[in-house]
């Protein structure tokens, strides 16, 4: 009587146990994201958050001529406050790259925005404006943004690299070259044809090159004679680096 007893109270209990880790695997399947088509326990994905949500930083592509930092800090400010502006710009002219990035400071207006001017019809370009997530942000791409950029004045530096004061050898290559050219052309108009001619120029030229070259062989004669005697000898104002002017002497009236 006792042993039957405690085989129905092991029945009992086993039962038990089996209905609740049934209900359990029910309980975890219907929870679950995903079920291994080969088998196996259920599985539940792990919840991820739309960065775009939190993001606050656009980027603006197709930007044109003449809307710079200003015009867009005027223009995109209606819409929410700006903390920042950027224009890529070429380091060696200065000019747009057009394309820029803004930063709003709440991610609600830069969705807004994002929604609003993409694809805008805006001085005959079609704005792209796309949000960028956080972790797509470059951690330097602030860097230096409200540094002014001064775009270089190329004229005035090539003027001064055209009127620089040049050695004898600089100056003799320089005609050399024209004169190089300049047969280079008088050649391919006689070829086709035309009766061609420039004796002021080729004149000059010819004048100017026998120029340098006597006082480049005078000079070489005269250090020959010099190093001969034992005496260091250096002229810089004919062979060797530029030197300035003098300065000229102003006489008061």
């Amino acid at each position: 009587m006792k042993a039957k007893k405690s085989m129905m109270k092991r029945v009992n209990k086993g039962s038990t146990q089996l209905t609740t880790t049934a209900a359990r695997k029910d309980y975890e399947a219907a929870a679950a994201d995903f079920l291994p088509l080969e088998g196996g326990p259920a599985r539940k994905l792990p919840i991820t958050e739309n960065s775009e949500n939190k993001s606050t930083v656009l980027y603006i592509g197709r930007i044109p001529h003449g809307f710079y930092e200003n015009e867009m800090e005027a223009f995109f400010k209606q819409f929410g406050e700006i903390r920042r502006i950027r224009i890529a710009r070429n380091r060696k002219t200065g000019k747009s790259k057009h394309f820029g990035f803004v930063q709003f400071a709440s991610p609600e207006v830069a969705k807004i925005v994002a929604e609003t001017m993409h694809n805008y019809l805006l001085f005959e370009h079609l704005l792209q404006v796309q949000i960028i997530p956080p972790e797509r942000v470059h951690p330097k791409l602030w860097k230096g943004v409200n540094r002014f950029y001064k775009p270089l004045d190329w004229v005035r530096i090539e003027r001064k690299r055209h009127n620089k004061e040049r050695t004898f050898e600089e100056h003799k290559k320089l005609v050399d070259g024209i004169l190089k050219r300049d047969q280079k052309r008088r050649r391919k108009i006689e070829a086709a044809g035309i009766e061609y001619e420039c004796p002021e120029i080729e004149r000059t030229f010819e004048e100017h090159k026998k120029l340098v070259d006597g006082i480049l062989k005078r000079d070489q004669k005269r250090r020959r004679k010099i190093e001969a005697a034992g005496i260091e000898y250096e002229c810089p104002e004919i062979v060797g680096s530029d030197v300035p002017a003098p300065k000229k002497i102003k006489f008061e009236d």
